[in-house]
């Protein structure tokens, strides 16, 4: 490839850009993982990962990617043929269910048409069926990343509750953590999947279960083969700030560092905050551009990331290979059934104005080197949203004061 100067725009909703100071803290001399330095690590992240998952619960580490979180929550749960109710909302609760077949599962998919989110009264609807409750686990994708749709976790919860079902209930976060707001203890979920990639501002590399009481009981009886993904063993290690297994140690250096800058330095809150700003904003801009996002129902629009639609005949392979060539911007592409229809515009952790400003500039120039059928103005409309949002006028304020 010819030389590109500037720095890459990596807009893609996951993996997000890394903080210079947690590629820092990565690039710190490793340390014994069985001396006193690091177990002091140890007990911050993991008391750190508590709070970020709103959890009082254990949060496990692995050395994986989200997908080892995933087939964590499975195999130390459930025993071989179980029947595991899923939802289709989109690419990855496809993989998921994928998955709980390949381990000896009985998954029922709940359809889906890959613009809605989960639907608690399917899903109630559902359970109450099942007078045996032979369901043994409910599987949700909170943010689904492949069509930037929201679940409304805490009301599958009163689903499941008014249904009367004691299934597990299981949660993948992997691309909402630490950018949506999430409660595992609050919703009443008993094992939330997670990686490094996404909210948490690290390379790919660390995977993550926060697990209940209720899971950690199911535990004891599950018959499905673990050995690497076991649970017992890695939280009876953690009590003492250890592992049963030599960890990922200079990620878990960047982790330390990023969680300190979400808890301590900005404040969960507003890191919210500061995603709902920005993902409105983008919203705002693919609206004046005349183009349709792919999410149908507006309380279910992600914060994370906003997928977009392609008008009929244009290509958004060809779209998002113009984009990257000429101005050094990676945007996310359309997915098995969204292949060549959608592009994907991350805005998710280490991300500020300015970054999504230049993102929508290079797609706003990338729609019309392509001829794809737009209105401009779209990058105006959402630098006018964001001079005068709530964040915006603070800022302003600030500088008068």
């Amino acid at each position: 490839m010819k030389h590109q100067s500037g720095r890459h725009f990596l807009q893609i909703p996951g993996p997000t850009n890394v903080p210079d100071r947690v590629l820092r803290a990565i690039d710190s001399a490793t340390v014994d993982h069985r001396g006193p330095e690091f177990q002091h690590l140890s007990k911050e992240v993991l008391g750190g990962l508590r709070q970020v998952f709103r959890t009082k619960s254990p949060v496990v580490i692995f050395p994986a990617s989200g997908t080892g979180a995933w087939e964590a929550a499975l195999v130390n749960t459930l025993s071989p043929g179980d029947k595991v109710l899923m939802v289709e909302t989109g690419h990855f609760a496809t993989l998921w269910q994928n998955m709980a077949n390949k381990l000896g599962l009985a998954p029922e998919f709940i359809k889906g048409d890959w613009r809605h989110g989960a639907d608690p009264a399917a899903i109630e609807a559902r359970l109450t069926e099942d007078k045996k409750h032979e369901f043994k686990a409910v599987c949700v994708v909170h943010n689904e990343t492949s069509t930037g749709v929201v679940s409304r976790i805490g009301e599958v919860r009163k689903a499941i509750d008014r249904a009367k079902h004691p299934a597990l209930y299981m949660v993948d976060t992997i691309s909402s953590l630490a950018s949506i707001d999430y409660r595992h203890d609050e919703w009443g979920v008993d094992v939330t999947v997670a990686g490094s990639q996404k909210g948490l501002m690290l390379p790919p590399g660390l995977s993550f279960n926060a697990v209940s009481d209720k899971a950690l009981a199911a535990a004891k009886q599950a018959k499905l083969p673990r050995s690497y993904w076991n649970w017992e063993e890695m939280i009876a290690s953690n009590k003492d700030g250890w592992f049963p297994y030599t960890p990922a140690t200079n990620l878990l250096y960047g982790l330390q560092v990023s969680l300190r800058m979400l808890l301590e330095e900005e404040g969960l809150e507003n890191v919210f905050k500061r995603h709902d700003r920005h993902a409105e904003a983008a919203r705002r801009a693919v609206h004046a551009w005349g183009l349709e996002i792919l999410c149908a129902n507006p309380a279910e629009y992600s914060s994370s990331l906003t997928a977009v639609l392609m008008p009929e005949g244009h290509s958004e392979i060809k779209f998002r290979e113009v984009v990257l060539e000429r101005f050094n911007l990676s945007l996310g592409s359309g997915l098995t059934k969204l292949r060549d229809k959608v592009f994907r515009i991350g805005h998710l952790g280490d991300f500020n104005d300015l970054m999504l400003a230049g993102t929508l500039a290079g797609i706003e120039m990338g729609l019309a080197l392509t001829g794809v059928p737009h209105k401009k103005g779209g990058v105006d409309a959402a630098m006018d949203y964001l001079l005068h949002s709530e964040v915006g006028r603070g800022a302003a304020k600030a500088r008068a004061a």
